[in-house]
């Protein structure tokens, strides 16, 4: 029984001591409870290939798990580097910014690879950024457990360097191929800079507009290489664009409302219009294509702008070369047309100074004119209506109304030259009926056709009502018939017609004269210009613009080399 006792005794006390001392799982077991993503991720990671299990197993506890969430910043350039990170789920990118603030993407790392390690190693600050891409699952090793992991395994110390290796010749290599990168864009920038310069010196080589207008488009679609392109100026005043193409042997204007067309779209809102491929794009009108025959691939339309953002033209290219318009293109051209604008607009202030000037001149001497004569003629004139009254012989009738029309000629054209020197452009309009209109101005010119073997041919299709200033368009149709007349020196036809077209009154005035050079007829509206004259001012159709404008109307030319010449006058009907 003692005995029986002290055993007792030494059991309960056994078991005391038990209850009193934690009791510990055998190794294997405490292997198996650690979580199951750390020990995958781990031993997926490239840093542990070949570490003892073991070796993981003393320093798992210093790992910790974490989180992020796409767009986070895991760490940033010139922080403290305490950590090596392990790469479970998602991915992470590693950028660096310049001085400059430019981005360099230097790594894009996937699942089981790591970084961090550099500023782990050398104590230093963090070299660059770490970016989650992803949601991200990532393992953190601190510098004292990623100390131990070196020095208890030479697996994972050689796995650290053959790494960082690798790593270092990606690195020169990606520094190689964007070094390259860096001077190919920078000759390519330098290149774009020189075309920039020649092509500017080109378009500030000429003061006349229409020249300078095609030394703008030749090399602005040379530079992008462009089959075909259009430039069109806005006109302010009436709100649209305009532009000068070639139609056969012919430069016919041609106008475009503001907002429509590509052009007319570009130029109300300022956006750049680039189409890749055109007959794919909804804002493509290929009804142009199939009335011209040309076939559009791609198209690039882009506001000319000057210095101060001010929108004054469109620049219209179709048919790159080789592939479709780019950003190059487009940036190339945004500079050029500030350097375009300058041209355009140093041209149009000497044409103005010169112009200026020249009618200054004209103007002091036609009104030198009207005060010297004023009082001759108007004795002239009263003398003539006096024999006009008292005579009893018609044909003496007829000439001193001759007379009177002859001075009422003269006085007119020149107060209409000095109005035209002055700026002067009132309008004064009123509802004719254009019988009456074209009925005295044909027995008006007749005479002075019929004096040098010219015919005129009357075909009035449209005679009713319209409005205008009949002072002014009888003169603008005077000077019309008198250009015709010069035109003729051997006599010819002059043919007047008359007809209305969507809602426009139309007026032509056809002759079957010598006709007019392409390479000048771009020229005829400009003042002080003649060709082939010796009399005249250069002013005639010069005033027959502006009274068609003050009309808000148009003029059309059409002419061919010794077959002809035709004006076509639009007025408005409404």
């Amino acid at each position: 029984m003692p005995a029986t006792k002290a055993t007792s005794a030494r059991s309960r006390t056994g078991k005391a001591r038990s209850a009193g001392k934690k009791k510990l799982p055998p190794r294997a077991a405490r292997k198996k409870d650690l979580p199951a993503a750390i020990l995958q991720c781990i031993r997926q990671n490239i840093l542990f290939h070949g570490v003892d299990p073991k070796v993981i197993a003393r320093n798992i506890s210093g790992f910790t798990e974490r989180r992020h969430k796409a767009g986070d910043v895991i760490f940033d350039e010139y922080t403290r580097g305490r950590e090596l990170f392990l790469i479970s789920v998602g991915r992470v990118r590693i950028k660096k910014y310049t001085k400059f603030g430019v981005e360099s993407l230097l790594a894009v790392l996937h699942p089981g690879d790591f970084f961090g390690e550099l500023s782990v190693i050398d104590g230093l600050p963090r070299s660059a950024r770490a970016e989650a891409m992803d949601e991200c699952q990532i393992l953190a090793i601190p510098s004292a457990t990623f100390r131990a992991l070196v020095t208890e395994s030479h697996a994972f110390a050689f796995n650290i360097m053959s790494n960082l290796g690798v790593r270092l010749r990606t690195m020169d290599q990606t520094f190689v191929l964007e070094l390259g990168r860096s001077a190919i864009a920078a000759k390519n920038k330098m290149d774009k800079l020189h075309q920039l310069i020649e092509a500017s010196k080109i378009v500030n080589s000429a003061l006349d507009l229409d020249t300078l207008l095609g030394l703008i488009l030749d090399v602005a679609a040379s530079s992008v290489i462009a089959d075909r392109g259009t430039l069109y100026l806005l006109d302010e005043a009436k709100g649209e664009l305009w532009s000068k193409v070639m139609q056969g042997n012919n430069m016919v204007e041609i106008r475009l409302p503001l907002g429509k067309g590509l052009a007319g779209y570009v130029a109300k809102t300022g956006e750049t219009v680039n189409i890749v491929d055109a007959y794919k794009d909804p804002r493509f009108n290929p009804e142009i294509d199939k009335k011209s025959g040309y076939k559009t691939r791609n198209v690039l339309c882009m506001p000319m702008r000057t210095k101060d953002a001010k929108i004054i033209g469109v620049f219209q290219f179709l048919n790159k070369k080789e592939g479709a318009f780019g950003p190059d293109d487009e940036s190339f051209i945004d500079a050029l047309s500030v350097h375009a604008a300058i041209a355009l607009e140093n041209a149009r202030i000497a044409r103005e100074m010169v112009q200026g000037e020249r009618l200054s001149a004209v103007g002091r001497m036609a009104s030198t004119i009207i005060h010297d004569i004023k009082n001759p003629m108007g004795t002239l004139r009263m003398y003539a209506q006096v024999i006009k009254k008292k005579t009893g012989d018609s044909e003496s009738a007829q000439l001193a109304e001759e007379i009177i029309r002859q001075v009422d000629r003269f006085v007119n054209m020149t107060q209409e030259i000095l109005d035209f020197s002055k700026g002067i452009s009132e309008i004064h309009l009123e509802d004719v009926e254009l019988a009456d209109v074209l009925e005295s101005l044909v027995t008006f010119i007749e005479k002075d056709l019929g004096k040098r073997n010219i015919t005129l041919a009357r075909k009035f299709d449209y005679t009713g009502q319209c409005r205008l200033d009949l002072d002014k368009v009888s003169r603008a149709f005077y000077n019309l018939a008198s250009n015709a007349a010069d035109a003729m020196d051997n006599g010819g036809t002059l043919t007047v017609t008359s007809r209305r077209q969507d809602g426009q009154l139309v007026i032509e005035f056809s002759d079957t004269g010598a006709g007019i050079p392409d390479e000048i007829r771009h020229k005829v509206f400009e003042p002080f210009f003649t060709a082939g004259k010796r009399h005249g001012t250069g002013l005639g159709l010069a005033i027959v613009k502006k009274i068609v404008d003050d009309h808000h109307g148009s003029i059309e030319l059409e002419s061919e080399v010794n077959k002809g010449t035709t004006f076509r006058l639009f007025f408005p009907l409404a």
